[in-house]
């Protein structure tokens, strides 16, 4: 397996100003962001910054990770960018809805139930 090439690094490093990590704002990749940045505002913006506002435009909530999927950068490096674009109210989060530990009852049934399928 190899690792990334070193222009990518170096390409990562200039856009986010040699930042590994997000100055003010911590986000995790499991945050939820929507976009609340109006088009006249994006000109303003680098070309990977306006990539993350134009994804998470039209009211769907997204996951950081989700967003550096779609656009093809590191999640490292997309947190940074999110980071920066909350500071600039940008965009908005939402934490992710954490769900309650599952019954270990309810668990074994349900794998019971998939044993006896197969």
């Amino acid at each position: 397996m190899s690792g990334p090439d070193e222009s990518s690094l170096v390409r990562s490093y200039v856009i986010t100003g040699g930042r590994a990590q997000p100055s003010r704002t911590d986000v995790d990749v499991i945050t939820l962001i929507k976009a609340t940045a109006s088009k006249e505002l994006l000109h303003r913006l680098n070309r990977e910054k306006r990539n993350i506002v134009e994804l998470c435009r039209g009211g769907a909530l997204m996951t950081v990770a989700e967003a550096a999927g779609y656009l093809n950068l590191s999640v490292a490096l997309t947190k940074v960018l999110v980071a920066d674009l909350i500071d600039a109210q940008l965009i908005t989060t939402r934490t992710a809805p954490s769900s309650p530990a599952a019954d270990r009852t309810l668990l074994e049934e349900v794998l019971n139930g998939l044993r006896a399928r197969l």
